[in-house]
Formats: C-alpha cells, structure tokens, sequence
C-alpha cells in the first residue's frame, strides 16, 4: 500500500448531509465507535438518493449493494458532535460507483474520517448485475469529480 492517505477538506466535496451523534454512538473509550462511521456514509447515501427519487427502498427493481468499503480515522468524533457527511463520486461505471465520503464534526473544515464505498447495481429480483439506470447515472453525475 502506498503513502498515508490526505485528510479531506471540505472544499473537496459537492454535496453535504447533517446528521447528529446519538448518545448510543458511544464505546468504551468515550469516542463514537469505529462502524458508526459506516452507518452515517450509508445513511447519507441512502438518503441523497431516496431525496432525487431515484430509489424507493421498497420496490426499486434495481438497487445497489455494498461490495467494497473502507474508512481511515484522522480524529475522534463525540456526542453531540454535529456530523457533515461529504460526498462524491469518484468513479462511474457501467454498473458501479464509487463514493468518496468524508465525516467532518461540527465546523472543522478538515475531516474526523476519510472513506469509500463501493455500490454494484443489481436486479432486485435475481441479484444480478446490471447497468447503472439512466435516472441513477445522471443523478450520480451531478458528484463526479
């Protein structure tokens, strides 16, 4: 693996989600523990699709699955930190995005938390894989660098 990763700044980013800690967030050592920090990037994405009505949870033929993340950790994040979910996209394939994502608490501009997630499209139905929709490529698009 080659050098150590750059902390974000916000200004790389094209879209923000806000989002609070919870108390729950919590671990043992006082710090929002380490798989929260998923759970905020999949919320955010999550939500900015469902937003551009290009996902309905329910019944979307095709959706997309998680088949690559990770997450470098630059600084703590603590409740009632209030969390800026950064977001673009990276790489558009035909049947895959990557989203680049950055945790940025309260209003620092450099981020607590670096990460990418990786999104296949695949038929709901038979969990194939499939092209990227047109009405998901162009909303996806919008955040490409």
């Amino acid at each position: 693996m080659s050098g150590k990763i750059a902390r974000p700044r916000r200004d790389e980013f094209r879209r923000f989600t806000q989002m609070p800690t919870r108390w729950g967030d919590h671990d043992s050592y006082g710090h929002v523990n380490n798989v929260v920090y998923y759970s905020y990037c999949e919320s955010a994405i999550t939500a900015f699709l469902v937003e551009q009505g290009t996902l309905d949870i329910a019944s979307s033929p095709v959706i997309g699955l998680i088949v690559n993340s990770s997450c470098t950790y630059f600084s703590p994040i603590v409740f009632p930190d209030q969390i800026s979910v950064g977001m673009k996209i990276s790489h558009l394939g035909n049947s895959s995005a990557r989203y680049e994502l950055a945790l940025f608490c309260n209003d620092e501009h450099e981020a607590a938390a670096a990460a990418h997630i990786v999104y296949v499209y695949v038929d709901r139905a038979s969990n194939t894989s499939v092209p990227i929709p047109e009405s998901v490529r162009t909303v996806l698009a919008r955040l490409a660098d």
